[in-house]
């Protein structure tokens, strides 16, 4: 089965399971409100239905809002 991140969690959420809260974005102007909404610093992720996403570069760290939005 292929899913994406986003959908595991919204699989897991609804048999109780405890997942970090997210947000799911498709542009850059909601990537830099969902940072502001979950505390200002925030890691986005590239959705891929792919292995070693992280070492390909599709993981990334951004310490603002403005900086997640740049990402």
């Amino acid at each position: 089965m292929n899913i994406h991140e986003y959908q595991a969690k919204a699989i897991l959420s609804e048999y109780g399971i405890n997942i970090p809260k997210s947000k799911m974005v498709t542009n850059a102007q909601d990537a830099k409100s969902a940072a502001q909404e979950l505390g200002g610093k925030a890691v986005v992720k590239a959705q891929v239905h792919a292995g070693g996403r992280g070492k390909a570069g599709g993981v990334k760290i951004g310490h603002t809002p403005t900086e997640v939005a740049t990402i």
